[in-house]
């Protein structure tokens, strides 16, 4: 009899729970609706009304741009899975003092605000061009081609590739007969998540390229903002969404396969010490670090580096506006209004991105079909922001947000909202997985002796998921410090972030902004690495396979 009423109270608690879970969905889903869907639909619409889509469609130049953004985004991908994958093989296979620390160091890069990344190669590479393009892209991306096919080389079972060498096979051809086709789908995946940042790439191509070297996204802010073509703006919009969900449909279908092959394999054996020629993969990847390291390096240099020696004005400088007035405020309000903004916006997508992912996990554990599917499209929407460009959705909320009650494009909180869309998206990635490995039964449990649904997630999940809560808003608080692409189109001059300043200060002339910038990047790439570290320490108990 208990057991019968089990079973008819299950579907009930089922129906219940999903019915929780739509209701907390209401907040994520119209946030989404509108700061993403609406803005984005606005420009499409733009673009199509004033007739530019066709005029776009049909000059060569928009082809041109479009071929270098494809172009420089391809190199840049296979510069950085060529990087990659010797430090993939590091951090997966190999055991050896120190490989925590280049797990961090790898890291660094990736949350690097772009603009500090351009600027760190102009030093290098004073000139620019389309080789320095395409390495700093790389430079930037090398962590996500790591971290993602380290991730399941990690569980890989070496039995086989052992059985191979065991039969006469030499070490590369059961590397590329056994262990390469398994990584196959992580590293296409990778590869599509790469080309997608490189081609909606903003701060770096705009550093390096200036005026000669225009990828479309730049192009997009040129013509808003210098030219103020808006069609022709929203038309090189819709170009640049297409090749963007072409990419993001290329990274789902690899990762479907990639989660796949993870389930077949168990991970039956840890890293071990390198033997033989695993030693020269191991020398590659250290080689690989160091050129990681060599920009970086340069950046601090050249920020106490003056045509009389060794200086620290440049410092000294952020408490002025540079030369001439370059800045309507100090170098220091520019940093506090930097902190101000990431600070909200990081609490705004934690409320949403942990929502989302309380309703995702809701969603998926329905024994009701249509929930289950509601809850992959539901997954898939919230992921989209990822993928289109930041300058598009700055670009979007100039046309549409004025319409609302108080005309929110005057409004200080505009900035954080557009950073919170941007981190929203890593927020659900990184405690999703986490939240989804929980024991049901610990929470049944719960909810068997009498607890209500959110004091089983006040004493049950919290605990277990914190670890990476505080890693997400870490992680999400880096990402909305060095933000460039939506800040450049919606900072007010007079309360500019610390990365718009610097681009301010990049595009006058004069030694002493030049100074003040590269200070500017050193203070902010310090407190990005110090911040990245605690990330990585943070998620290390709860990384999960193929989870960047």
């Amino acid at each position: 009899m208990a057991r019968a009423r089990g079973e008819l109270a299950s579907p009930r608690r089922g129906r219940a729970s999903t019915a929780g879970g739509l209701a907390l969905a209401v907040l994520p889903v119209g946030f989404l609706t509108l700061f993403f869907a609406w803005p984005v639909v606005a420009i499409i619409r733009l673009g199509f009304s004033e007739g530019g889509v066709d005029t776009a469609l049909f000059e060569s130049q928009t082809w041109r741009l479009a071929a270098f953004t494809v172009a420089q985004a391809a190199a840049s991908t296979a510069v950085a899975v060529l990087a990659g994958l010797p430090v993939a093989y590091l951090l997966a296979r190999v055991k050896l003092r120190g490989v925590g620390v280049v797990r961090t160091l790898v890291l660094v890069p990736f949350v690097l605000p772009t603009v500090v990344v351009g600027l760190a190669f102009k030093a290098l590479w004073p000139g620019g061009g389309v080789f320095t393009i395409v390495l700093a892209n790389a430079f930037f991306n090398v962590a996500v081609v790591a971290r993602t096919v380290g991730g399941l080389w990690a569980h890989l079972d070496r039995r086989a590739e052992d059985a191979a060498r065991a039969l006469g096979a030499s070490r590369g051809r059961a590397f590329t007969s056994v262990t390469l086709p398994a990584l196959l789908p992580a590293i296409a995946s990778a590869a599509a998540v790469v080309f997608l940042f490189c081609a909606t790439s903003f701060g770096v191509v705009l550093m390096l390229g200036g005026s000669r070297l225009r990828t479309l996204e730049t192009e997009i802010y040129l013509r808003t903002v210098n030219l103020l073509d808006l069609s022709g703006a929203a038309a090189l919009s819709l170009v640049q969404l297409a090749a963007v969900v072409a990419a993001l449909l290329v990274g789902a279908g690899a990762r479907r396969r990639k989660e796949t092959a993870a389930r077949l394999r168990a991970r039956t054996e840890t890293a071990r010490r390198p033997e033989g020629g695993e030693w020269w993969v191991v020398a590659a990847a250290a080689g690989v670090l160091g050129l990681l390291l060599t920009p970086i390096v340069a950046l601090l240099v050249r920020s106490v580096s003056t045509r009389e020696g060794w200086s620290l004005d440049g410092y000294r400088a952020l408490a002025g506006q540079g030369a001439d007035g370059t800045l309507n405020v100090s170098g220091w309000d520019a940093a506090v209004n930097s902190l101000r903004t990431a600070t909200d916006a990081t609490m705004l997508a934690l409320i949403i991105g942990i929502l989302a992912a309380v309703v995702l996990v809701s969603l998926r554990r329905s024994p009701q079909r249509g929930a289950r599917v509601t809850g992959e499209v539901m997954d898939a929407a919230m992921m989209l922001p990822l993928g289109v460009s930041a300058v598009t959705i700055g670009f979007g909320y100039l046309v549409t947000l004025g319409q609302l009650p108080g005309d929110l494009r005057t409004s200080p909180l505009l900035v954080p909202f557009a950073q919170a869309l941007v981190i929203v998206p890593l927020i659900i990635r990184m405690v999703l997985p986490v939240l989804r490995s929980i024991d049901e039964r610990l929470r049944q449990a719960a909810a068997t002796l009498g607890a209500s649904p959110a004091r089983v997630w006040r004493e049950v999940d919290l605990p277990l998921a914190a670890r990476s809560l505080a890693a997400a808003a870490a992680f999400g608080y880096v990402v909305a410090l060095g933000e460039f692409g939506a800040t450049s189109f919606l900072a007010r001059p007079d309360a500019p972030t610390l990365p718009v300043a610097i681009g301010s200060l990049v595009s006058r002339p004069g030694e002493l902004n030049n100074q003040m910038a590269y200070a500017a990047c050193a203070l902010l790439m310090l407190v990005t690495m110090l911040v990245a570290a605690v990330v990585d320490r943070l998620r290390a108990a709860n990384a999960q396979v193929g989870e960047f």
